[in-house]
């Protein structure tokens, strides 16, 4: 397969696994299916599937902080992607607007549930943080 083709299946898979962890998740597995309907529709039901257990794992992975397993996930889907083009290279330009498509569901939130702050004190200052709700009473 031929260089830019590798770059375009590594990109759709980085983009659809992190996708899985946002709101967007639905969005980016129904797009996946029909690209999958286009090449091979005999697996498009069984790659559906595959996309909500991959989901349950990416959150999984995101809750332990294990970021190598979420990369081995997005490695498998680059494979599966480059299978499909390689069995229909047509599919190529379907793969280039499934891209356009999702690309602006990417500013979704991307880790729901983990919140990272930084704050600053001196003196007798507080910092309060929060990634949900907080009710202070009286200090």
């Amino acid at each position: 397969m031929e260089a830019e083709l590798v770059a375009l299946t590594s990109t759709a898979a980085t983009t659809v696994v992190g996708l899985l962890a946002t709101d967007a998740w639905e969005q980016a597995k129904l797009a996946v299916a029909r690209l999958w309907v286009r090449g091979r529709p005999e697996q498009a039901g069984t790659i559906e599937a595959e996309l909500v257990e991959a989901r349950a794992e990416v959150l999984a992975f995101r809750r332990a902080g294990d970021d190598g397993a979420e990369e081995d996930l997005t490695a498998e889907w680059r494979a599966r992607l480059r299978r499909l083009l390689a069995a229909d290279p047509a599919l190529e330009r379907d793969l280039r607007e499934l891209l356009a498509e999702l690309a602006p569901l990417e500013s979704a939130p991307a880790r729901p549930g983990r919140v990272e702050m930084h704050g600053t004190a001196s003196d007798e200052a507080r910092i309060y943080m929060s990634g949900g709700d907080m009710h202070i009473t009286g200090q």
